[in-house]
């Protein structure tokens, strides 16, 4: 996945004191690092996004077995080059759990320009009708990066919003894909010639989690790591693959209790002492 913006910022907005002690992890000032890429050893053992779908599947009767959710309507968005097809068991899974999942309405992810942000607007606003109450977004990889634009043009229509393994730099430095996204899309996509997108560092104005791995082999974990602002923000690492986040066990954990928040009543996550294996201790310097 690439980052679309090609411009660097930063956030100087405080976020408001935490009410509750949290493991996930929080951005902390320090001085610039140099933007680069992921390791290639890990590129290069992004295969073992296989054994995590094998898991996953393996977890299916004590995933069932999460959270259970409200009904309220969950709409995901795939990652660069991916379509619905990846983020099905997923979906399976939330379903599962009592929400109305739906996938996107674009086929692959490959080209981001204005017919592809009218059309994911247009969907949002018929399921948040539909539904008749706000819709929660899940955005794997650059699908987070969309996902968050589009809270924040409609943050009225948006629960919340979560996000695994996106690139949330301004800088496409950050990630292995950057050449091919930039062969597709040109080094200043259409939206960006638009006047938008130039500011992926600032989260949205609804609660907002990012999910992100240390041996991401695509996107640089850094560039997961959201900085706090003046809205309800967190990170949560987890041992996964980038390719394997969306069917990762963990990550559906992470997800199910994030979306079982009642609205409005958002706190930061905090798994409970049997499950804190699943989630490293946050050190994100």
């Amino acid at each position: 996945m690439a980052s679309i913006a090609p411009k660097t910022g930063k956030s100087g907005s405080k976020a408001p004191p935490r009410t509750a002690k949290s493991r996930t992890a929080k951005s902390r000032s320090a001085q610039p690092r140099r933007v680069q890429p992921p390791s290639r050893f890990w590129t290069l053992t992004e295969g073992r996004a296989m054994v995590e779908l094998a898991a996953f599947y393996a977890a299916m009767p004590a995933l069932s077995r999460l959270p259970k959710g409200d009904g309220h309507c969950v709409m995901v968005l795939p990652g660069f080059m991916a379509s619905n097809s990846s983020t099905a068991p997923m979906r399976r899974l939330l379903k599962e759990l009592g929400y109305d999942a739906h996938g996107w309405e674009q086929g692959r992810n490959i080209v981001v320009d204005q017919t592809t942000v009218r059309s994911l607007e247009s969907q949002l606003a018929r399921l948040f009708k539909a539904s008749g109450g706000k819709v929660s977004l899940i955005g794997w990889s650059l699908g987070g990066v969309l996902a968050r634009e589009l809270a924040k043009l409609h943050p009225d229509k948006v629960r919340l919003v979560i996000t695994l393994g996106s690139p949330l730099s301004n800088d496409r430095g950050h990630t292995s894909a950057r050449r091919l996204f930039e062969l597709l899309n040109g080094k200043d996509p259409e939206v960006i010639r638009e006047g938008n997108f130039n500011a992926l560092h600032e989260a949205p104005p609804v609660p907002t989690t990012s999910i992100l791995t240390k041996t991401d082999g695509i996107v640089h974990w850094r560039a997961s790591v959201q900085e706090e602002g003046d809205f309800p923000s967190e990170n949560i690492v987890v041992h996964a693959s980038h390719c394997g986040l969306g069917v990762n066990p963990c990550v559906m954990v992470a997800i199910a209790d994030r979306l079982a928040q009642d609205e409005g009543a958002w706190t930061p996550f905090e798994p409970p002492l049997t499950q804190r294996w699943m989630f490293p201790k946050p050190d994100l310097d």
